[in-house]
């Protein structure tokens, strides 16, 4: 597996910990951050490079910050 994948993968696991610790479904999280459950759900699978506004709207609608999130 790539550098690149397992960055993908901790920003998807990383995302899920704050949604589940705000008691939050994906599909709560998706519809507030203007994306499909499904292109959310591969977002925390580790599976699509989502865009940088993308992961601004995810960061928005858990109210945190990027630092609780990327691995780097």
């Amino acid at each position: 597996m790539s550098d690149k994948q397992n960055k993908l993968i901790q920003i998807g696991e990383n995302i899920r910990k704050v949604r589940v610790k705000k008691h939050l479904t994906q599909a709560d999280v998706a519809e507030k951050s203007g994306i499909s459950v499904n292109y959310y759900s591969r977002i925390e699978r580790g599976e699509v490079n989502q865009s940088v506004e993308t992961l601004e709207a995810i960061l928005t609608t858990l109210k945190t910050k990027s630092s609780d999130i990327l691995p780097f």
